[in-house]
């Protein structure tokens, strides 16, 4: 059963995908969505899988390799699966000196991972960020888009707990 529905929402995904490149392709440059795109496919997928940058490749008529260019070029553009819960810390300088430090070593003692890492039960990835913008409420961490201010170490841990209840 749950493969019949792993099947169907698979096939949904790469329905709704080819629909959007088809939608593209009738507009004038259709190579000039190549980003909108990849913002498409990594929103269905939450990360650019080969195997649909292939299929992007194919259905574009574009190189994989413009493709994979693009997409390891920006940033914004996960090739490994990530979390559900993305916590970017911030590590800069107001942030660092309030403690940041102390809050990424007790994410990776709670998560046991590091930065760059995703928990094996896909829940979450832990990355670093330079500044968030927040530096009257440091240390800051954000959790997908939800900014958390004036961590401890035990604000931390009630976080993560209450972001696995949910």
């Amino acid at each position: 059963m749950a493969d019949a529905v792993n099947r169907d929402e698979e096939e949904r995904r790469l329905n709704e995908l080819k629909d959007f490149i088809e939608d593209v392709k009738n507009r004038e440059f259709p190579d000039s969505y190549l980003i909108a795109v990849l913002h498409k496919a990594q929103n269905l997928y939450n990360y650019l899988r080969k195997d649909i940058i292939y299929e992007i490749a194919t259905s574009m008529n574009i190189p994989v390799s413009t493709i994979w260019g693009v997409a390891t070029f920006y940033h914004y553009f996960n090739l490994e699966p990530r979390g559900k819960y993305v916590i970017f810390v911030c590590l800069g300088t107001a942030c660092y000196v309030k403690g940041a430090e102390r809050i990424l070593n007790t994410l990776r003692e709670q998560l046991k991972i590091d930065i760059g890492q995703t928990t094996d039960d896909m829940l979450f990835t832990l990355l670093e960020t330079r500044c968030l913008g927040a530096c009257g409420i440091s240390p800051v961490m954000m959790v997908n888009n939800k900014v958390h201010s004036q961590l401890t170490p035990k604000k931390v841990i009630e976080i993560i707990n209450n972001y696995r209840k949910a």
